[in-house]
């Protein structure tokens, strides 16, 4: 073993695990990941939720109650989901209360059928806060067009939180106005702005799974040589843009009230091509002020056989500038994938969502108490 994690983390990145389940909590294996591997968060999901509940038996007795009370599916799935969340953040409590609530953070997502209405999406955020009730919880909210003044209203009502489903620059940059007019408008209501943390979560293994497939459909060697360079490339320029609006005049008036900047946060960041070594989207994206989250398989292989050789986005941006727009010449528009994988990002979690209400139904079924 390596002691990558660590280095990683004194390198200003922060580790945060993608996976959440009760037999994680309730075996101990989160706290130990915590004190033995460097995990300072916790990301959740629709996918992760579903998989959670499909399988094994630790939620049966809160299904039974939930089934002997006859609630609505949807009601039985934000109890399950909030009480993990809950759980979760009173384990990580001790390191949110020394990194001055930077981390020790869960995020919970808002339900993503909500994803195009910003009314509802601010109202679900809202309602997530209520009932977690932990100072720690982020809530998530998509990077969609109407996601996008729903960032800004929950921000200003003080609620923090993790924009997740970015792909764009441009979309990026939007997230980041957002945050900002959010704080904007917190600072007008009186609110601590010391309290308010955000976290924009920009996604990267999916970007090379969708480029690479059209760069084998043209199947030229120029073609070939782009592979597998896209994602880093869209990920390093996400921080160019991130280093410029928070050193902008703009910022400088929120950070002479203590506000905090909102990290990029690289998602998913498990290789999905087995050509690329597992760690790919570890090592080269390491920079101060960034969250990667991992999933389990991934942190356990940048523990294992992680190489980190210091700051590996510093003086990239040329180059991946050259590589996105070297992409765009053979053809494949770049707008058209980050909008193509921004939408099927959207369906992906709804069908998460859905398999995750018919589960929980035969389950609450099943639990349910005999008549009589």
């Amino acid at each position: 073993m390596t002691d990558a994690l660590k280095r990683l983390s004194d390198e200003g990145v922060a580790i945060w695990l993608d996976d959440l389940s009760r037999q994680r909590i309730t075996s101990g294996n989160l706290a130990e990941l915590i004190d033995q591997q460097h995990v300072v968060g916790v990301t959740t999901n629709p996918s992760i939720f579903q998989k959670a509940i499909s399988e094994g038996h630790g939620y049966d007795q809160q299904l039974a109650d939930l089934a002997a009370r006859e609630v609505t599916v949807e009601e039985a799935i934000r109890m399950i989901t909030t009480a993990d969340v809950r759980d979760a953040a009173d384990i990580l409590r001790p390191v949110f209360d020394a990194t001055g609530g930077q981390d020790g953070r869960v995020s919970i997502e808002v339900d993503p059928r909500l994803a195009h209405n910003t009314r509802a999406t601010t109202a679900e955020a809202r309602q997530l806060a209520w009932l977690v009730d932990r100072p720690n919880t982020l809530i998530k909210i998509p990077a969609t067009r109407a996601g996008i003044p729903a960032i800004t209203e929950t921000i200003g009502l003080g609620i923090s939180v993790n924009v997740t489903l970015i792909f764009s620059l441009e979309r990026y940059r939007e997230v980041m106005d957002a945050y900002l007019a959010g704080l904007e408008k917190a600072k007008a209501a009186g609110l601590d702005l010391s309290k308010i943390h955000s976290v924009a979560s920009f996604f990267v293994s999916r970007v090379d799974s969708e480029i690479d497939k059209r760069l084998d459909g043209i199947g030229t060697d120029e073609a070939k040589a782009l592979k597998g360079k896209a994602a880093l490339a869209n990920a390093r320029l996400a921080y160019q843009a991130y280093e410029e609006v928070f050193s902008s005049d703009r910022w400088a008036a929120l950070d002479k009230v203590n506000a905090n900047k909102q990290r990029p946060l690289w998602a998913s960041t498990g290789v999905k091509d087995p050509a690329y070594k597992d760690t790919l989207y570890v090592e080269d994206l390491v920079a101060p002020g960034t969250v990667n989250t991992m999933p389990e398989a991934t942190l356990e292989a940048t523990a294992d056989h992680g190489q980190i050789t210091g700051n590996t986005i510093a003086g990239t941006y040329e180059q991946a500038r050259a590589e996105l727009d070297a992409v765009e010449k053979l053809g494949i528009s770049y707008d058209d994938v980050v909008q193509l994988l921004e939408d099927e990002g959207v369906d992906k979690f709804e069908a998460s969502w859905n398999d995750l209400l018919k589960s929980t139904e035969a389950e609450l079924k099943r639990l349910a108490p005999s008549e009589g």
